[in-house]
């Protein structure tokens, strides 16, 4: 007879999410995983797979959860000023309890030059950022909030840079305050 699971899966997820992304692919260990997890090693095979399978899984529950978070937030905004305040808030300060930079940039400088899978999740996250970016520009042209001397794809992807530049700068000892600079000076290029 089988045993029933005697975890919470996307709770037990989240534990290797939050593992992965302070500590990145290489140096965290199956021992750590289950350690951390606080779940049985046949059970984290059982379950997951195996840690390769285990990552990736936990990049598509940073990717939803962090595109949630975006997508709420863009949609409470009454402007596209705002919408984009927002984001690089988020970008730069994360959320509550969560460690510093981004989980999906992180793997992405860390393996997607030799993972495969790493580098489709990476490139697909990046896209959809730049889709959102992009939506907001477009709103903040319709607007007259922001420029139109060039397209709002153009002015996506160089803003994308901004956003993964700050997620990676969020990961060391500088400071917040230059960050947010970075941020209002980034919006304040899109300005007419």
């Amino acid at each position: 007879m089988a045993r029933s699971k005697e975890f919470e899966e996307s709770a037990v997820l989240d534990k290797a999410m939050r593992l992965f992304w302070q500590q990145g692919y290489e140096k965290t260990s199956m021992t750590d995983l289950v350690e951390h997890m606080g779940i049985h090693r046949r059970s984290l095979y059982d379950t997951f797979g195996d840690k390769h399978q285990l990552f990736l899984k936990a990049m598509d529950r940073f990717d939803n959860k962090i595109s949630a978070s975006l997508e709420g937030g863009v949609k409470r905004s009454k402007t596209a000023v705002e919408a984009l305040q927002f984001i690089f808030e988020l970008m730069i300060e994360g959320e509550e309890d969560s460690p510093p930079g981004c989980l999906m940039v992180n793997s992405a400088v860390e393996l997607a030059a030799r993972d495969a899978d790493v580098d489709t999740k990476s490139t697909e996250a990046f896209a959809t950022a730049e889709q959102l970016l992009k939506d907001i520009i477009a709103w903040g042209q319709r607007d007259g909030q922001f420029t139109t001397d060039y397209e709002a794809v153009e002015l996506a992807e160089y803003l994308h840079n901004a956003w993964v530049g700050l997620r990676v700068m969020a990961r060391t000892s500088v400071a917040k305050e230059k960050l947010h600079r970075i941020a209002q000076i980034s919006i304040k290029f899109l300005e007419k």
